[in-house]
Formats: C-alpha cells, structure tokens, sequence
C-alpha cells in the first residue's frame, strides 16, 4: 500500500502519547506480548493509571497504523512492534532535519 500524508499525520498522532511510546519502548525490549504481560510492565515500571480497557485502545491504535502486529498463539493475542511505519517518518520528513 502506497505511503500518503495522511498516513504520517495518524503516525505522529499515534506516537503523541506518553502510554503509546512507552508501550513501543516495552515492545521494542520484549517482542511478542499479550495486553496482560505488556500492561502489568508499564505499569510497575512507569506507575500508569490507565485501565486494561484503556490500554487495549492504547494498542488498537498503535495496530491501526501498523506499529504493532498481532498474531494469535490459541486463545492469546500476541503484540509485536513494526518498525516501518516509523521508519517512514524518519526517512520522510524528519530526514531534513538531520545532523551534519
């Protein structure tokens, strides 16, 4: 699927919240976690008082822009971080900005 602009304006909409990146960080330690493993790592590491409930948002929809893949092992849904889409916007419009 082609790449548009409108697809980096949901990126950087994603990856404005504080629960959302920390849930990338975790991800990026420990690949394929259920809600519940995820959660309780946030949590007792960042003391973040959000529901399970409101947490699962928090990963639909970092899965909306393909953050996160799911993958199902039986009745578990297993998350795995996707780097491409912010790989995209670093090679995209914060490329302009690098370093000399």
């Amino acid at each position: 699927m082609p790449f548009h602009e409108d697809d980096t304006n949901r990126i950087y909409r994603a990856i404005a919240d504080t629960t959302r990146r920390l849930i990338i960080d975790e991800l990026a330690l420990r690949d394929r976690q259920s809600l519940f493993e995820i959660y309780t790592r946030v949590v007792s590491k960042h003391g973040i008082g959000h529901s399970r409930q409101a947490f699962s948002r928090h990963l639909s929809q970092l899965e909306d822009v393909g953050i996160i893949e799911v993958e199902w092992q039986g009745t578990t849904k297993l998350h795995s971080l996707n780097t491409a889409p912010l790989a995209r916007l670093r090679n995209g419009w914060l490329s302009r900005f690098k370093e000399p």
